[in-house]
């Protein structure tokens, strides 16, 4: 009607500001950024909610699993702002995403707005002017079954991770978590790093020669060929051996052949002057067909190969695709096209390759998924007709502009014809002269190679493989081989014998492991990102490289899970309850009844909950779960500064601690091998270098390596102790004992050279360079974690290098406190980049560098970037929306809290 107007609530001021363009007047488009509240911490309750069913979870276990929701302090302002613009609005539309989690924020929104207004729910899985008309002119009702899905999922976890992880700081360490994907996840990077630490190489040997036709057209080219063959037994290569270095069973049967250096080497004498011919050659067509469109998951493992990028960062960049409009929704498990995608598709694959690399018919995709929600459709790029990366170059820089164009480049080729060739696969043979082992028998030689004769969809896309899969690929290259005929005499030459060992299995990469999961039905895709951040977060795992190593800290983790929580961290069992969730997402199963079941148990004896299982723990060895057995008596343990080797074969007095050494940051578990352990012990017996005696005390100074860098401390004499002393008295006398100074080396010293006087200067910091004439303040120069640096009182500011520890004077040191203050006390520099005015503010937007790192800012308003926000790649509409959220955040407040509990909510 005239007049009237609409309020339009999405998640993102992106999003939001997206819409708003294309919904023109009337319509009032404002973004909740993300979810408004969730589950409180039960510390964090009011103190009448603490002693009631809500204290535990802030869900009561007792009665339906009933959730006890708070608004997030810095979203009370928000709610506010909502409510403000829904008293003047005539309807309401909750255009969250389409997922469980939209759906989640949509009932959330109605929950605590209560509008009185009719309420639309809007989806969309594009943001471009026809796909909003159309979600406009198709509302529905909120779909029930998803909520109930996405907080099914929430009281799971909240109930996983405050039962277990307790446990585990108990026996473990305090600040880590459990949960139900992060611990899954965990468990395989530990499980690959086990095998790697178990895995035993095997030495083999071969041959590879060159050769040529005598005859023919193609006389003289020489092509590559590798020995497979002597006599009847095939010569064995890395596949046949197993991961303990020895033959495989098939391979023991089939009585390959092993070379070792000396039979290598004799067979390269006994082929020298060999005459060879073609034994068999045999041609095959070659075909390949595309991949299909992109899912969730498949986009991360890509980006992941091609881009070399995190989950996280994909999900980022892919984000502020979909929010500008650049692409479909980027959380989706479907393969699908719809009708006018693929319509786009094949009409752009035909303008841009011609018509022949079009197949008469439509391709279409379904999803290997269990759990696969149809209902979406692939990531594509955005509209009913596509723009190439040449047409969006002007708009998308860096990061963005490379995911569209991977993102442009698979959706065109899957809808494009296959690529076609042949592959053929050639064996020479050669009799072997000589008086060596296999004097008198055939050598075979098997070459082979695939000649692409139509590239098809190869013309746009070819997709990456991981490091596992490599192998496997390298022995399709698209090689020509010569022309010839069974019989036809070749020429030998380059005859050479080389030497290999059996790699262990490679470790996860962020891709392997998303794709291993999906593999297992573990966990959504959408999730993957986090929860491999998580894992980061909580010092599971760290990256070398692409590769995902476990510390020591997740072994230790695993092992209590595996030992105590089995069916928890169980892959079956956890991809069960994944379909489990699903069928409450369809509305096939009730949600309470299945809680209650995980909960509490089922009737079945067998059939324990949770509960159960924690309160039936019993005792668990902390001292064993902390422990891995390397071999020889050696462990390692995981204390309370971190992992150190013991070794508990050495023979020690009677009350003494057997040898130990702290295991450094950079050994990987599976390089802390017996002899590297024994190395560590060593270097960690060793007194260290004594450098000289201090003049001023009589003190012997050394220098030693320590677990976090080289150093230089004092030995203080060691009085004698009253042996009538407690155990009690006699810790508390040695903590009163002087400490020793200490000081590290400067990166430009080193253990081996450190002189005296060099020892003495680093002993003495820090160096009082003056007073403050204006405050009195002392002004000391030091060298801490982050280098060198002027302190006072509190004030402290970054100096140019480790040398002026050492040279700066007072007025130096007074220029530089004179200077504004930047970050980790360093003086003022320019901007690092300038991204243009601030639409809200009106003021310019310039990235600067802090304490915290890099940042944005308009001069008023600061926000951190993202971990994933690269300085070099972030956009102008990336920093407005970082200044957006910490605008909508609002200054943190303790306002009065209320009950929220799970209601159902219908669109009126």
């Amino acid at each position: 009607m005239p007049g009237s107007r609409k309020l339009v609530i999405v998640e993102s001021p992106t999003k939001a500001r997206k819409i708003a363009g294309y919904l023109g007047e009337g319509f009032d488009v404002e973004a909740s950024v993300g979810h408004i509240r969730d589950l409180p911490q039960p510390s964090e309750m009011p103190a009448d909610m603490k002693k009631g069913p809500f204290g535990k979870f802030a869900v009561d276990v007792e009665h339906g699993f009933e959730p006890y929701y708070e608004v997030y302090p810095d979203k009370k302002k928000k709610v506010s702002e909502l409510k403000k613009m829904l008293k003047s609005a005539d309807e309401l539309y909750l255009a969250t995403d389409e997922d469980r989690e939209g759906e989640a924020i949509a009932w959330h929104l109605l929950e605590e707005l209560k509008p009185k207004v009719p309420v639309h729910r809007m989806v969309f899985h594009e943001i471009t002017p026809e796909a909003i008309r159309r979600a406009l002119d198709t509302t529905r009702d909120l779909d029930e079954n998803l909520v109930d899905a996405q907080e099914t999922r929430r009281i799971l976890d909240r109930l996983y991770g405050y039962e277990v992880s307790p446990v585990l700081w108990r026996k473990v360490r305090q600040g880590l978590s459990a949960g139900r994907v992060q611990s899954v996840a965990t468990r395989l990077v530990v499980e690959r790093e086990r095998e790697r630490m178990a895995f035993v190489p095997a030495a083999y040997w071969d041959l590879t020669g060159a050769f040529a036709p005598d005859d023919g057209p193609d006389a003289g080219q020489r092509f590559t060929a590798r020995l497979v063959q002597l006599g009847e037994s095939r010569v064995a290569t890395g596949r046949d051996f197993d991961d303990r270095g020895q033959l495989t069973a098939a391979a023991a049967r089939d009585r390959v052949v092993t070379l070792d250096e000396p039979a290598a080497d004799a067979l390269v004498a006994g082929l020298d002057s060999a005459p060879f011919a073609v034994r068999s050659l045999e041609t095959k067509p070659y075909t390949r067909r595309p991949t299909a469109p992109f899912t969730t998951s498949t986009l991360q493992q890509e980006a992941g190969r091609k881009l070399r990028w995190s989950s996280r960062q994909t999900m980022r960049v892919a984000q502020s695709l979909y929010e500008n409009g650049y692409i479909t929704y980027m959380r989706t498990d479907s393969p699908a096209l719809s009708a006018e995608a693929t319509d786009a598709a094949r009409r752009q694959a035909a303008e841009l390759y011609g018509p022949e690399y079009v197949p008469a018919s439509p391709r279409s995709y379904v999803s290997k998924s269990k759990g696969a929600q149809e209902a979406h459709e692939a990531i594509r790029p955005a509209g009913d007709s596509f723009r190439t990366p040449a047409q969006v170059a002007s708009e998308l820089r860096g990061d963005e502009f490379r995911l569209y164009e991977l993102v442009w480049k698979r959706t065109v080729a899957s809808q494009m014809a296959d690529a076609k060739g042949s592959t053929a696969s050639l064996r020479v043979a050669g009799t072997v002269t000589g008086a060596g082992p296999h004097a008198g028998t055939d050598a075979v030689f098997a070459a082979s190679g695939t000649v692409i004769t139509f590239r098809g969809f190869l013309a746009a896309y070819e997709e990456g493989t991981d490091e596992t899969e490599a192998g496997a690929e390298g022995s399709k290259s698209e090689a020509r081989l010569p022309r010839v005929a069974e019989g036809d005499a070749l020429t030998g030459s380059d005859l050479e014998a080389a030497g290999h060992s059996t790699s262990a299995p490679a470790r996860y990469t962020e891709a392997s492991l998303v794709k291993k999961l999906e593999e297992l039905g573990i966990g959504r895709p959408s999730t993957y990102a986090s929860t491999i951040s998580t894992i980061q977060d909580r010092g599971y795992i760290t990256t070398r490289g692409q590769a995902l190593v476990p510390s020591w800290i997740a072994f230790a983790v695993v092992r209590l899970l595996e030992e105590h929580f089995g069916e928890l961290i169980d892959y079956r069992f956890t991809a069960a309850m994944e379909e489990d969730l699903d069928q409450i997402a369809a509305g096939q199963r009730d949600r309470v009844a299945w809680l209650t079941e995980f909960y509490f148990g089922g009737e079945s004896a067998k059939d324990a909950g949770l509960k159960e299982l924690v309160d039936n723990l019993g005792d668990i060895d902390a001292r064993g779960i902390n422990s891995i057995d390397i071999g020889e008596g050696l462990q390692v343990r995981i204390g309370r500064y971190g992992p150190y080797v013991e070794d508990n074969g050495a023979e020690v007095k009677e009350g003494e601690t057997p040898p130990r050494a702290s295991i450094p940051d950079d050994v990987a578990p599976d390089e802390l091998t017996v002899d590297k352990a024994r190395e560590l012990l060593a270097a960690g017996a060793d007194d260290g270098r004594e450098v000289g005696v201090d003049p001023a005390t009589g003190h012997t100074i050394i220098a030693k390596a320590g677990r976090y860098g080289p150093y230089v401390t004092e030995v203080l004499p060691q009085p004698t102790f009253d042996p009538g002393l407690s155990a009690a008295a006699l810790k508390k006398a040695k903590a009163a004992l002087p400490k020793p100074r200490t000081g590290s080396l400067l990166k430009s010293q080193d253990l081996g050279t450190i002189t005296l006087d060099e020892a003495l200067a680093l002993l003495s910091l820090p160096r009082v360079v003056g007073t403050d004439p204006e405050t009195g303040a002392e002004i000391t120069a030091q060298n801490g974690r982050y280098g060198p640096y002027l302190k006072k009182g509190t004030d402290s500011r970054t100096l140019p290098s480790e040398e002026a520890i050492f040279t700066v004077t007072l007025d130096e040191a007074l220029a530089i406190y004179a200077q504004p203050k930047r970050g980790r006390g360093a003086t003022a520099t320019p901007p690092l980049r300038e991204l243009g005015d601030d639409p809200v503010s009106g003021k310019p937007i310039v990235v600067k560098d802090g304490r915290f790192g890099p940042y944005v800012t308009d001069g008023t308003t600061n926000a951190t970037l993202r971990k994933d926000d690269a300085v070099e790649a972030i956009t102008p509409e990336r920093a407005q929306e970082l200044l957006a959220e910490k605008r909508a955040k609002g200054p943190a407040k303790k306002p009065a809290r209320r009950t929220a509990t799970r209601s159902t909510a219908k669109a009126k």
